[in-house]
């Protein structure tokens, strides 16, 4: 039996990422690997049989001092990665969202004590936006023995800026279904969020990026309630390395106060079903991504979805198959998209339907763990 230790630093610290290493780890125990999963003290054991969970990661966001924060990932990556070890734990999986001397140290204190690195590479991003590669990201590269990312499309990614072959295997994002419970009462959400009972509500939700395009939306949106004068727009998501003065600059100049509701704070855990309920329609108008765990979760929660034509995106939804499409930075073809939509809000439901079944049918965690253990299996 196969055994791995993965490490997971961010776990439940502001968001649902815990969910995503749950899921990991329940498919690879159901495809026969003996899983152990470090994570931070912020992280709740899950209680997944047949898990062993540890949460050697102290404290880790509550300082602001980088020194301090760094003296204490030092730590747990040093518990963490030894305890595995000396467990006879050869295999460590790690999730990638950029690169730095923290990250780098937990690799090479892996190597140093032979044992094998995974890393699940989340955001392309932070490895493809220099056109030559630091020395740090060669040495990255240079001890990784496997790579996995979630699609063709960051896949083409990494190899443009790599010069050298890589082991790449794509494993696919999973669904959030394991982990969540849907509110069907939507009158029930709109009164616990204080919102109109009978207005349309458009979701747009989650951490609010400059990448996410929320600047698109906002630029469509008084062609749509010129059109359709019902709806509103829920603006639900704490801003990250932004600036909110920029969207608003927008929301007065077009004077559409009335319409937008901002939401602009970061959303408990048990208060994301009620936003989900809650909406009509959930947009996703980026500009750049890699992967979504948002798609997967409006998926999950059964609501329809319009998203930009990333490839990312456009390898899960089909146009008016199971979502909608429009063309991304085009705020024009989202306004006549988004008016198309709602002038045909009886084919929601349909669509919706359709987005749920392919959702459960072809990313659930069983079918990414066999992929995932599959892909362990090219670096014994």
């Amino acid at each position: 039996m196969k055994k791995v230790a993965i490490i997971d630093t961010l776990g439940e610290h502001e968001g649902s990422f815990h969910f995503y290493t749950f899921g990991q780890c329940i498919g690879l125990i159901n495809n026969n690997v003996d899983v152990s999963l470090y994570t931070n003290n912020e992280t709740k054991n899950p209680n997944i049989k047949k898990l062993k969970f540890y949460s050697f990661y102290n404290n880790l966001f509550s300082s602001k001092l980088k020194l301090v924060s760094g003296i204490r990932w030092i730590t747990g990556s040093l518990k963490s990665i030894i305890h595995a070890r000396f467990s006879n734990i050869s295999f460590f999986h790690f999730h990638i969202f950029y690169i730095n001397i923290l990250v780098l140290f937990n690799i090479l204190l892996v190597k140093i004590l032979f044992g094998k690195v995974v890393v699940t590479i989340h955001d392309v991003h932070s490895f493809s936006n220099q056109v030559r590669i630091n020395f740090a990201k060669k040495i990255f590269y240079a001890l990784t023995d496997l790579i996995l990312t979630h699609n063709n499309f960051s896949k083409n990614e990494i190899t443009k800026i790599v010069p050298k072959n890589l082991n790449i295997h794509i494993v696919p994002h999973g669904n959030y279904l394991p982990f969540i419970k849907k509110e069907k009462d939507k009158s029930k959400s709109k009164i616990k969020l204080n919102l109109p009972e009978n207005k349309k509500i458009i979701l747009f939700f989650g951490l609010i990026k400059e990448v996410k395009g929320l600047e698109v939306l906002l630029k469509s949106l008084k062609k749509v309630v010129e059109q359709h004068k019902e709806i509103r727009l829920l603006i639900a998501g704490k801003i990250w390395k932004n600036d909110f003065s920029k969207y608003q600059k927008i929301i007065d100049e077009q004077k559409l106060n009335d319409y937008c509701i901002l939401h602009t704070k970061f959303i408990p855990q048990s208060l994301v079903k009620h936003y989900y309920a809650a909406s009509d329609l959930v947009v996703l108008p980026y500009k750049r991504i890699y992967q979504s765990g948002v798609l997967m979760m409006t998926l999950s929660y059964e609501k329809p979805v319009l998203v930009s034509d990333l490839p990312p995106l456009t390898e899960v939804i089909n146009d008016k198959v199971n979502g909608y499409v429009f063309k991304s930075e085009d705020s024009e073809n989202l306004a006549h998209k988004l008016n198309e939509i709602f002038s045909e809000h009886e084919k929601l439901s349909n669509i919706s339907n359709q987005g749920f079944k392919e959702v459960k049918e072809k990313f659930d965690w069983n079918s990414v763990g066999y992929l995932t253990a599959k892909a362990y299996g090219s670096i014994y």
